[in-house]
């Protein structure tokens, strides 16, 4: 049988329709053909000019020329020569509900700051639909910059009603998405937390075979908010009765060092836990994270430019520990929203710290790569997340979490080095399409399925509204013609 015409990431509306109405067959099939396909899998090498088919959800197969094997058969193909394959980007922690207030404090001093400001200031007079939009908001901005599967700490859960909303905002958006549900840190909220994840594993989470996964949201400590929502037995005993994971933010210091130990005594520390920040940890908590098997996830941007602890991603340490960690954006009023960033600061900073180590001395010291981050970002991303049999890397039976990059626009041609053109050279324009789970979310360029205007309406509404209710506290905020 004949093959559909070949489509191109930059092609015209008749073939982008095409692509776009493959993802309502679920027995849909996608040649991706004659990409530089970047794999991330240490067992399938990359190709310089190779092809990918997806079935369905899945990629079924991987080899430089399907084309004898009969893959072009009832297929939509894509001719993705000049293009980088590559796998979907993940997030390990994003605080999602506050993307409506993006860079109201660009330039906040420390960890108080943004405390006393977001989540005593405003975070308590955030409606359900509020975080509705902000999650939405973030999702399809991720989906947006090739992040494909996105964990949302989400961290203002006052109300049943605030998770539903979470959560259809996530499923709304097509993100492969993980809801991370916490109680807030100050406020008047319901206390449904945590007896509420038994309702919602129960009705949104009924399987984890599906795009969606829930785990529990806590802090290290009681320190900013309290014990109620401070890792411990009882909330371990929660999440290994509903099977799933557990991450845990602000990890910093010499208190959460103690925790740590304490969490590895009590065997409340291991694969299914992720560690937030982690930075200045213990050699004593390092020791036991790395014997235990946990995981990390570093916020290159957010521990540096806020200035958290010792304000330096703890790659090295973790990389010490035997971890290789995954990256985050944390929160977006102050930081960035995309991957690339944080691939380039991290690599940035890490080999400053080396080389300034070894200067005017005699020893060798070790550089991160720009592997290493992409790593980071993709496979151990979805390690940290739990994902890592789903997504991460371009594997025959994993998902189809796929990005087509331009890797010959103005700012990324020629090609010289793949790996070095996704780290080093490409930003969110030249991802030109993005699929999870075999759908196209992204194509040409543009959000598939997404009314732009419609959602600037609804975002630049929930944040008016937010700051009008939040009163003083919207006074220190930075928005410029506000309505």
């Amino acid at each position: 049988m004949n093959s559909q015409p070949a489509s191109s990431p930059n092609a015209g509306s008749a073939v982008t329709n095409r692509v776009v109405q493959s993802a309502a067959d679920e027995h849909r099939r996608i040649l991706v053909k004659g990409a530089y396909v970047v794999t991330m899998d240490p067992t399938v090498s990359d190709l310089p000019r190779g092809d990918v088919l997806v079935e369905g959800s899945r990629i079924t197969a991987v080899a430089p020329d399907l084309s004898a094997q009969g893959a072009e058969n009832d297929a939509v193909v894509i001719d993705a020569a000049g293009y980088i394959v590559a796998p979907g980007l993940v997030d390990t922690h994003r605080h999602a509900w506050e993307a409506t207030l993006r860079r109201s404090i660009p330039d906040v001093n420390d960890l108080g700051e943004y405390v006393v400001s977001t989540l005593s200031g405003v975070a308590p007079v955030l409606t359900p639909d509020d975080v509705y939009v902000g999650t939405r908001l973030a999702a399809l901005t991720a989906l947006d910059s090739g992040i494909t599967c996105m964990l949302d700490f989400a961290h203002n859960s006052r109300t049943s009603e605030h998770s539903d909303r979470a959560i259809a905002a996530l499923a709304d958006s097509g993100i492969r998405g993980v809801h991370a549900s916490m109680a807030p840190h100050f406020g008047e909220w319901e206390h449904q937390w945590p007896a509420d994840l038994t309702r919602l594993r129960s009705t949104y989470f009924p399987t984890d075979d599906q795009l969606l996964t829930l785990r529990v949201a806590t802090l290290a400590t009681d320190e900013i908010a309290g014990p109620e929502i401070a890792y411990g037995p009882r909330l371990a005993a929660v999440a290994r009765e509903l099977g799933i994971g557990v991450s845990i933010d602000a990890v910093f210091g010499e208190p959460s060092s103690r925790a740590v130990v304490e969490w590895a005594r009590q065997d409340i520390l291991g694969p299914s836990t992720t560690l937030i920040h982690s930075t200045g940890l213990t050699a004593d908590a390092w020791k036991a994270m790395g014997d235990t098997g946990a995981t990390v996830s570093l916020a290159p941007t957010s521990d540096a430019q806020i200035g958290l602890e010792t304000a330096v991603p703890a790659v090295d340490e973790a990389l010490a520990a035997g971890i290789r960690p995954g990256l985050s954006i944390d929160v977006e009023v102050a930081l960035v929203s995309d991957m690339f960033t944080q691939m380039r600061a991290l690599l940035a900073i890490q080999r400053m710290r080396a080389v300034n180590a070894a200067y005017g001395k005699d020893v060798d010291v070790r550089r991160i790569t720009a592997r290493d981050v992409l790593d980071f970002a993709t496979l151990q991303g979805a390690r940290t997340n739990g994902l890592d049999h789903v997504t991460g890397s371009i594997t025959p039976g994993k998902q189809a979490d796929l990005l087509l990059i331009d890797a010959e626009a103005v700012n990324n041609m020629p090609l010289n080095d793949a790996v070095g053109t996704i780290v080093l050279g490409t930003d969110p324009r030249n991802v030109r399409g993005v699929f999870v789970g075999g759908r196209v979310r992204k194509w040409d360029g543009k959000l598939v399925d997404v009314d732009v205007d419609a959602l600037r309406r609804s975002v630049h509404a929930s944040r008016d509204e937010i700051l009008d209710r939040a009163g003083a506290a919207a006074e220190a905020l930075s928005v410029p013609g506000r309505a």
